[in-house]
């Protein structure tokens, strides 16, 4: 325990990598990669960045960040 808090309190759940296997892109149906840095899923035809936010992936395209 840190300071009297559990550790899973502290640090962010994991994003399950198995679930890529059924998510696609919202917008292009395309296929996503993981950034583990970031915690995203990135759609490179779509040129988005969707948040994972608790292990959970937030596929809305009004959460998702513009990319280049």
């Amino acid at each position: 325990m840190t300071g009297g808090v559990p550790p899973e309190a502290v640090e962010p759940p994991e994003f399950d990598r198995r679930m890529l296997e059924a998510l696609v892109c919202p917008v292009t149906h395309a296929v996503l990669h993981y950034d583990a840095d970031r915690q995203e899923l990135v759609s490179r035809a779509a040129h988005l960045a969707f948040p994972i936010r608790g292990g959970i992936p937030i596929m809305l395209v009004d959460e998702a960040r513009q990319i280049d």
